[in-house]
């Protein structure tokens, strides 16, 4: 049967001017071939600096500006870009404007490892009470 989900009723993280929304992840729907939601940043929100293990990412930008930095640098992105990150690219996003995007991860079988923060920043406040970490 297919999966539907209503975003209202899809648990809410939080985390320093972030805000995430799972729509696949092991929680919801038992498989772990992929993670992928919804993101929204604050103006100067950013994620720290880090890298994924055996995980490819890809942001899909549909309201706002931001920029990439990786170790080739910082580019500016918008409305209608996608951004590929290839497994254990070092990256961080930051929002120059209040920013909307779709995230997707596959597989959901990676390691996230902090470069530049500190292992706090892997820690998300869910709305409805708790905490998800981020692995």
């Amino acid at each position: 049967m297919a999966y539907i989900f209503n975003e209202d009723q899809l648990p809410r993280l939080l985390s320093n001017g972030r805000e995430r929304v799972f729509f696949v992840n092991k929680e919801l729907t038992k498989i772990d071939d992929m993670l992928a939601g919804i993101m929204h940043y604050k103006q100067g929100a950013a994620s720290p600096y880090h890298m994924h293990k055996n995980c490819e990412h890809f942001y899909f930008i549909m309201e706002g500006k931001a920029t990439v930095q990786d170790e080739e640098g910082t580019r500016e992105i918008g409305p209608g870009m996608m951004v590929f990150i290839p497994a254990e690219e070092k990256h961080r996003l930051r929002a120059l404007e209040p920013l909307f995007y779709f995230e997707f991860q596959a597989p959901n079988r990676f390691q996230t490892t902090i470069l530049e923060g500190t292992p706090d920043d892997l820690k998300w406040e869910r709305v409805d009470g708790g905490v998800w970490l981020q692995s």
